[in-house]
């Protein structure tokens, strides 16, 4: 029949960064499930909303913690400082 769509809740952690540089379009993502599912959270989208009503969509694209259950997503636009330690929903299809 259809597929089915499953969806979670996370936060946004911060930014993904290194020593020196910092990625303004990549965010690691706490999620809030079993880290078993983790791997296949890998290409789900990603919704995050800020005070203002504006919508922002990424994609999962790495794991960053299996223990930790945390992912790194690609947001384009690149979300504002403001929208971390703000839920975000991950939808599954």
């Amino acid at each position: 029949m259809g597929r089915e769509i499953v969806a979670l809740q996370g936060v946004i952690v911060g930014y993904r960064r290194g020593k020196a540089v910092q990625y303004n379009n990549q965010v690691l993502v706490k999620i809030f499930a079993d880290p078993s599912v983790i791997n296949t959270l890998i290409g789900s989208e990603i919704r995050a909303e800020d005070l203002y009503g504006n919508i922002y969509r990424g994609k999962v694209i790495k794991v960053h913690s299996r223990r930790n259950s945390v992912v790194i997503a690609r947001f384009k636009p690149n979300i504002p400082g403001q929208l971390i330690g703000q839920r975000v929903e991950i939808i599954k299809r």
